[in-house]
């Protein structure tokens, strides 16, 4: 005969599976403010128009744009709010697998990875802040555009749709 737990039984269990990773939050937001003192953060950062052409229509954007290995690195961390149809467009120059984290990142985002014809190839919804577990894109991608978590479902953006952006040539 096989044992069934009882419900408060397995409220507890599940109670302490979600219990114990945050446990380690408050070591990690610790951490994760000593580092961040010591990140600037552009107060004014320079913008590119971005647009994604969803089944809704088109929704405009307005993103910073990582370039550079140094603002990739820094990507979004430190952040402690985005504009709504804001965010950051990762370029990688070249297509190729590619694995993020949300390191020092103090807001859920909701990953775009975008193949080089500027289709996107997967969303990663809601990341969780301050992780350094590893997102990947599942397949090679020329970018990566971070937004707010939750945007891109608030939005209706989904895989296959196009995002416009000069790094993307026009179809």
């Amino acid at each position: 005969m096989r044992h069934i737990p009882s419900r408060a039984a397995l409220a507890a269990k599940f109670a302490l599976a979600l219990a114990l990773p945050l446990a380690g939050l408050p070591a990690l937001a610790h951490a994760a403010e000593a580092e961040c003192a010591q990140i600037k953060i552009d107060p004014k950062p320079v913008l590119d128009p971005l647009e994604i052409v969803t089944a809704k229509g088109v929704l405009a954007f307005q993103v910073e744009v990582a370039r550079t290995n140094d603002q990739r690195t820094q990507g979004l961390m430190c952040r402690k709010s985005l504009p709504e149809q804001g965010g950051m467009l990762f370029d990688f120059k070249v297509d190729q697998p590619v694995y993020m984290w949300m390191k020092n990142t103090l807001i859920p985002l909701d990953m775009v990875f975008i193949r080089a014809d500027g289709s996107i190839a997967r969303i990663a919804a809601m990341t969780t802040p301050l992780s350094t577990e590893t997102i990947s894109s599942g397949e090679p991608v020329r970018a990566v555009l971070e937004i707010g978590g939750g945007e891109a479902r608030r939005l209706g953006i989904k895989a296959g749709d196009r995002v416009a952006h000069a790094m993307f040539p026009a179809k």
